[in-house]
């Protein structure tokens, strides 16, 4: 039988609603506070030792994102895009793969007060997610030479431009080595 609330209001030794001090809501301020608690929510099954690494993390949007990626299907619509620094898009301003560095960085940090945490061992999440150094040293470094129009896997790039009627499709090359 599930405590009455003034019950357990009484035994906690408080007053008021019953949910009042159990939860609560902070207003994110600024691009630090938006990553922390992003990251925060997102680890939460690996501190909680529900899951092992944040691309088996149930029910979090980090297992989206990285879903997403994996697969070269945008996220879902109701999960805002990292967009960069790029102030003119609306959307998070961050980079993914920023992101997802952080994320593994961050749930590798053991702490006594929680039970789990990403092992070790495990390699990063870009080697975990087949992203090659090179690839990205390119894709980071050389990103105007390689790319003129889009970016992105090649089934992205081919179905941009099917979806704009374009006679001829661009060639594909760049987005099959650095992305596919």
């Amino acid at each position: 039988m599930k405590p009455l609330p003034w019950k357990t209001n009484q035994e906690d030794g408080c007053t008021g609603r019953f949910w009042e001090g159990r939860f609560r809501s902070q207003a994110l301020l600024d691009e630090r506070a938006l990553l922390a608690c992003m990251a925060y929510v997102d680890l939460n099954p690996i501190r909680a030792k529900m899951a092992t690494t944040p691309e088996t993390s149930e029910h979090t949007a980090v297992k989206v994102r990285i879903k997403a990626l994996e697969s070269h299907h945008p996220i879902r619509p109701t999960i805002e895009d990292f967009v960069g620094s790029n102030s003119e898009t609306i959307g998070l301003p961050f980079r993914l793969m920023d992101y997802l560095k952080l994320v593994d960085w961050t749930g590798r940090i053991l702490r006594n007060d929680k039970r789990g945490a990403i092992d070790s061992d495990l390699p990063p999440i870009l080697k975990r997610l087949s992203i090659t150094q090179d690839a990205w040293q390119l894709l980071t470094t050389k990103f105007e030479d390689q790319f003129h129009n889009w970016v992105g896997s090649e089934h992205i790039t081919r179905r941009v431009c099917m979806d704009k009627h374009y006679q001829r499709i661009p060639s594909t090359i760049n987005h099959r080595r650095l992305f596919d």
